[in-house]
């Protein structure tokens, strides 16, 4: 049993409802919304509770704007998604030290949000999904940050579109993160009793949120830049520390 006291349970539930509008407004950012506070409050709210919680937020987010869903981008940046992991996996059996790679990945989205910045874009192409997917996967298997590279393809599209093709690509990629998860045994009874717990907050939460979509979409591309930029900061800090 999870024995968080109520305040703390309390404040729990109000990260992960934030955690749920980031998610189903931008189709990004519950992991990075929720995942560090929630580990301060206990660390049993983390990974799996995250990305189960995130998941079923992205499921539903991509559900409810199916029609704006692009399925062949999402199958181009999953086949890099899927090589990253791979790649992270045998890069950690070499390098068990996971702070030199934190280190590079948050100083490389800070260098690509600078770009944006100033007007030097990714181009949103078969060649940038795939290899944005692929830096995901190293990113989101090392740090489990993964989000910011395949926002910043994303940050010039349509938001209807970019908010649901992200939002379904991510559910897909927490599943397998999960599914990985499971095989290894590293989802217990604590986790379950931890999802089940927030499982209402989340659905609440996903009802309320298109409220929030019309505030996003008139600075969706600010927003996108922000929380990448707000995950390489933390990555760097976490590497330095």
């Amino acid at each position: 049993m999870l024995d968080i006291p109520p305040l703390l349970l309390a404040l729990a539930a109000l990260v992960v409802a934030c955690g749920v509008i980031v998610q189903s407004t931008t189709g990004m950012g519950f992991g990075l919304a929720t995942a560090p506070i929630l580990a301060m409050i206990d660390i049993r709210l983390v990974p799996v509770p995250v990305i189960a919680l995130g998941a079923l937020t992205a499921i539903i987010a991509a559900w409810s704007h199916r029609r704006e869903v692009v399925a062949p981008e999402i199958g181009w940046a999953l086949g890099g998604r899927i090589a990253g992991t791979f790649g992270a996996v045998g890069l950690l059996a070499l390098m068990p030290e996971r702070e030199t790679f934190m280190l590079l990945f948050s100083v490389a989205i800070l260098v690509a949000v600078a770009m944006s910045l100033v007007g030097v874009l990714i181009p949103l192409s078969r060649g940038t999904l795939v290899a944005m997917g692929t830096v995901s996967g190293l990113m989101g298997t090392i740090s489990s940050v993964g989000a910011p590279p395949m926002g910043l393809i994303y940050q010039r599209v349509e938001p209807a579109r970019a908010r649901a093709t992200l939002n379904a690509f991510f559910a897909i990629a927490a599943a397998l993160s999960l599914a990985a998860l499971a095989l290894i045994g590293r989802v217990g009874q604590s986790d379950l009793i931890a999802i089940a717990l927030f499982l209402p907050v989340m659905l609440v939460t996903s009802r309320l949120a298109p409220r929030f979509t019309a505030i996003v979409d008139r600075r969706y591309r600010p927003v996108i830049l922000g929380l990448s930029a707000f995950a390489a900061i933390t990555l760097l800090i976490r590497a330095l520390s």
